[in-house]
């Protein structure tokens, strides 16, 4: 990425939106991933998954996990001009709810923590690339903390895609472009 710009990638499962992501950097470059996800070494395949995107990373990528504190929009605005990859929004809500026991809570009980999210991607200043997972297009789920989820995840990528500069969907390993930098 040459000028700074905020992008938010969207996508489903096995998109590829996380690939297409990492990508979107010169190669060579240093970038920071900010990992979300928080290790279970109990789920073999969840650890798989986290590996994968471990071992695809460059060499010379830092690597910051958030999973442990949540804090991604501390970590965000502590340093806000690095090139920096947020690998994903999806976990970091996820890990919002557990740590706020909010999944039986009343809705907004993490508004808070999303407003704040908003506004260091708002504020940032160097490239900044969020994975998101898209789950919008499917069927309504059968449990509250599904739709919980849905709903939550769903108003979060609508409130960070009016931030960003640009805005990807990635469906099938084929990337759609739905917003680009204003000229």
């Amino acid at each position: 990425m040459s000028n700074p710009v905020r992008t938010l990638v969207l996508g489903g499962a096995r998109s590829g939106k996380s690939a297409h992501a990492e990508a979107l950097f010169s190669p060579g470059s240093p970038v920071r991933y900010v990992a979300t996800a928080r290790r279970d070494h109990t789920d073999t395949d969840w650890e798989s998954r986290i590996d994968q995107h471990r071992v695809r990373r460059p060499i010379h990528w830092s690597t910051v996990e958030t999973a442990a504190d949540g804090d991604l929009e501390r970590t965000l605005r502590n340093d806000n001009s690095t090139d920096t990859l947020v690998d994903d929004l999806g976990t970091w809500l996820t890990g919002e709810f557990d740590r706020r026991g909010a999944w039986d809570a009343p809705r907004g009980t993490i508004t808070p923590a999303v407003d704040a999210l908003i506004e260091s991607v708002r504020d940032y200043r160097g490239s900044l690339v969020l994975v998101s997972p898209e789950v919008g297009l499917a069927v309504i789920p059968e449990t509250r903390s599904g739709r919980l989820f849905r709903d939550e995840i769903g108003s979060l990528n609508a409130r960070v895609a009016a931030v960003c500069d640009r805005v990807v969907l990635v469906v099938a390993g084929l990337p759609l472009v739905l917003k680009e930098p204003s000229a």
